[in-house]
């Protein structure tokens, strides 16, 4: 996956990008349940390495935007912002998670 530069991009690409990458990763969290439930551990183990990598892009731009701010440049506030930011959060949330009750049926031969 290609690095996101966000000084290429508007206030709004950039919430979008965190958008479009912590969705994608909350899609495959998701589908990574349904593939374990249907008897396809290893698939779910790779939606669930999918959706890392997905986090680690959204990680990535939520860093460099952290980054700016503390070099003294201001991030506009906006309700889009805030929803890409929420977004990112519960979606680690949810990973975090699925990962733990994958762990925890696996073990217990669920």
């Amino acid at each position: 996956m290609d690095k996101v530069n966000i000084a290429e991009l508007t206030e709004e690409q950039i919430s979008f990008q965190l958008i479009l990458h912590s969705g994608s990763a909350r899609s495959k969290v998701i589908q990574a349940l349904t593939e374990y439930r249907n008897e396809n551990v290893e698939g779910a183990d790779e939606l669930l390495k999918e959706a890392k990598q997905d986090l680690r892009a959204a990680h990535d731009i939520h860093f460099q935007m952290v980054k700016k701010e503390a070099g003294g440049a201001q991030t506009p506030f906006s309700l889009l912002l805030m929803h890409a930011e929420d977004h990112l959060m519960s979606t680690v949330t949810m990973k975090d998670l699925v990962k733990e009750l994958l762990e925890l049926f696996k073990s217990r031969s669920l």
